[in-house]
């Protein structure tokens, strides 16, 4: 049975472990320069916080957010990642984690959740597609690194 909490200090392991996965699938392992160490100091200084999945005594799963502001909509959840190990995927448990970020946002008064899929992962906007979720075409990613 799965079971589903807000993250906690001893968590971040496991949770860097599943970025690193997602990485790996997203071809792009080399790109990871956090630590769990990073993750720990960051989660204690509230830059991130996450729901876990958990099979016993396994994270198997997660939703990494945090608090954002859009200028037209107002308080927002910006989901960082959303991850299943892939020994786990199509049980319903990425599902649960949007469901449960979903009860999370609107507990803070949240009016908008929104995150970002690669174009070419097909099972992601294949499953995003299901949910009814507006994918936004017209719009590119700016990053610059410091």
């Amino acid at each position: 049975m799965i079971e589903y909490k807000k993250a906690t200090i001893e968590d971040m392991e496991a949770i860097h472990s599943l970025v690193k996965e997602l990485a790996v699938y997203e071809k792009a392992a080399f790109e990871v320069d956090t630590t769990v160490q990073n993750y720990e100091v960051d989660f204690k200084d509230n830059w991130f916080d996450a729901i876990v999945a958990i099979d016993g005594e396994s994270i198997v799963g997660l939703a990494l957010y945090y608090k954002s502001y859009s200028t037209w909509k107002g308080r927002m959840i910006y989901l960082e990642d959303l991850i299943v190990t892939q020994s786990y995927r199509r049980q319903g448990i990425g599902l649960e984690l949007l469901r449960q970020l979903e009860i999370e946002a609107k507990s803070m008064n949240a009016k908008l959740m929104k995150w970002q899929v690669l174009d070419w992962n097909t099972p992601a906007i294949d499953f995003y597609n299901t949910l009814g979720v507006k994918i936004e075409k017209e719009w590119y990613n700016c990053k610059k690194m410091l």
